[in-house]
């Protein structure tokens, strides 16, 4: 047996169900090996979209993915995608060939690359240490939760493993609870026994259901209000105390609730700018309280008055243990009135600019809400018009919601879609682009027809980079390097086997009705022309953080 072949039987028998990839000279045998073993490959139409995917893919499974890429310009390729991985601590293995003779036209230091934008990395260097060496960097996603690249030289590739190498592979072991101290726990059930107006905001580390039923447990006994960072959007849906999303996506209710609270948790939560809108959200006489499993992550934005080395479900279970009354605190009748009428942002009285020729942002969003089914996996991308499906569009719950925007890059919502698509077959996929992302990404298209994706597609076409058209044009730069003819999307949608339609007002989205209704025997995309004359309520927040 080749390295090339033990390599990909290795990733398989480690529980690798899916990679996701462009297939080369150089990463052909390995993948069709991960194949062969039993694992599905999906083929995009770009590294940058596959590496997107991947990541989704672990987000949405909880599960370890893998990106498979050529040497040197398939890696560089990806680049973008592994840099929003990296970022976002996602267990994702890159299996990418590798050159090592820099006279090589595909010659690229990978393990440099990688380092820069926050993976780590292995590489096999001998038949003896090939399965070791995999196994280990499965092992390292898993555990550390971390992007890892495993480069394969191709020299390697074909040298002859001892036999017998795979034979002994199985499955890791799960990444074990990191526990909390005594102190620490009996210092935060203490804090809570004395809040009035406790608030919970629950992240990335929060996101298991084992976690969401001792954070709404321990909430309860508190008194406390409930609210997500956008990636764990979702966690709380259906409590009558939930606040959805905190941050610049909040209503103007969960904002001001928010600000009211005298304790602030962060539950797996970074608790940054994005979170916090730059601290604006924390009180004056506010406690902020920080739980993560990992230390450096404590403080790291913002000063806290506790923070606890912990992972958060059990965490919250021992502070449930550690006992106490249970009390009203924040969960007033007024305040439980005003959340059930004024919380979602669809709730907020707006008046509608659309005309003849663009429909209002916030229009669209509502009505596609009632229109699509409630089972959805929203995919989301980067631009001006993220605000409106992150936060008019409801989602079931934290596996509801794909929200890659820890390097902030627009062009990755429709492959953040795929891969939770696959992720979640039992949903609907609804990716949510601007016209930039839409048009960048534009090639995957073809990867949900191909795949047969029952996918809805929504693009706020405003024709523009409407981000920088708002940041920059009320001081009156030029902004012809931004703005753009009229594209037709929806015709560049139907070239790849789409169903589409173009929106301009209410009365267009019947045809919307009509393919939910229908067979969904081709993907749909919208091309809805949106407002534009100023910018989301978001944005100035957005700017503040450059």
């Amino acid at each position: 047996m080749k390295v090339a072949e033990a390599v990909g039987r290795a990733l398989a028998a480690s529980g690798i169900d899916h990679v996701f990839g462009v297939v080369g000279s150089g990463n052909f045998h390995v993948t069709n090996a991960l194949v062969a073993a039993g694992a599905r490959f999906v083929a995009a139409r770009h590294e940058g979209g596959a590496a997107t995917m991947a990541d989704a893919y672990a987000r949405m499974s909880g599960t370890v993915a893998v990106l498979s890429v050529h040497q040197g310009p398939g890696l560089t390729n990806a680049v973008t995608g592994i840099s929003e991985a990296a970022k976002s601590r996602t267990p994702l293995l890159v299996l990418a060939a590798e050159v090592t003779e820099p006279k090589s036209n595909f010659y690229v230091d990978q393990e440099a690359l990688a380092r820069a934008v926050g993976a780590v990395t292995a590489r096999v260097t001998s038949a003896e240490d090939a399965v070791d060496v995999t196994c280990a960097a499965v092992r390292r996603a898993l555990h550390e939760r971390r992007t890892v690249l495993l480069n394969l030289p191709l020299q390697v590739q074909n040298l002859d493993v001892p036999d017998g190498a795979v034979d002994q592979v199985a499955t890791p072991s799960e990444r074990q609870p990191v526990v909390p101290s005594a102190a620490d726990v009996t210092a935060l059930a203490d804090l809570l026994g004395r809040a009035r107006r406790p608030v919970f905001v629950a992240g990335r580390g929060a996101r298991g259901t084992g976690a969401r039923d001792a954070l709404l447990d321990l909430a309860e006994r508190h008194g406390a209000l409930l609210a997500t960072s956008a990636v764990a959007r979702g966690l709380f849906h259906g409590s009558p105390w939930s606040l959805d999303v905190s941050g610049g996506f909040a209503s103007p209710l969960a904002a001001e609730l928010i600000q009211g609270a005298d304790l602030i948790v962060g539950w797996g939560c970074a608790l940054n700018m994005w979170t916090m809108r730059h601290g604006a959200l924390i009180g004056p006489e506010a406690t902020v309280v920080q739980v993560d499993d990992e230390t450096s992550a404590l403080g790291a934005h913002r000063e806290v008055r506790l923070g606890v080395t912990g992972d958060v479900e059990l965490t919250a279970l021992r502070v449930l243990d550690a006992g106490g009354d249970g009390r009203e605190g924040y969960r007033t009748g007024e305040v439980g009135e005003a959340i059930a009428a004024r919380v979602r942002m669809r709730d907020v009285p707006y008046e509608d600019e659309g005309g003849r020729e663009r429909i209002d942002p916030r229009t669209l969003s509502i009505a596609l809400d009632d229109l699509l089914p409630a089972e959805r996996v929203i995919g989301v991308d980067s631009g001006n018009f993220m605000g409106y499906p992150s936060a008019y569009l409801s989602v079931p719950d934290q596996h509801g919601f794909c929200f890659t925007q820890a390097f902030q890059s627009i062009g990755l919502g429709l492959a953040t879609t795929i891969g939770a698509a696959l992720a979640r077959p039992d949903r609907l996929p609804v990716a949510t682009l601007g016209d930039g992302g839409a048009l960048m990404g534009a090639a995957d298209l073809d990867t949900v027809r191909r795949l047969g994706l029952p996918m809805v597609v929504v693009v706020y076409n405003d024709d523009a980079y409407g981000a920088e058209v708002h940041h920059f044009g009320p001081d009156g730069h030029p902004l012809d390097t931004v703005v753009f003819p009229p594209t037709d999307i929806a015709a560049v949608a139907r070239g790849y086997g789409f169903e589409a339609v173009t929106v301009r007002a209410p009365a267009d989205l019947k045809a919307v009705q009509d393919w939910v209704a229908g067979p969904r025997s081709a993907p749909l995309l919208i091309d809805a022309k949106v407002t534009r004359e100023h910018g989301s309520w978001w944005l100035e927040e957005a700017f503040r953080g450059h």
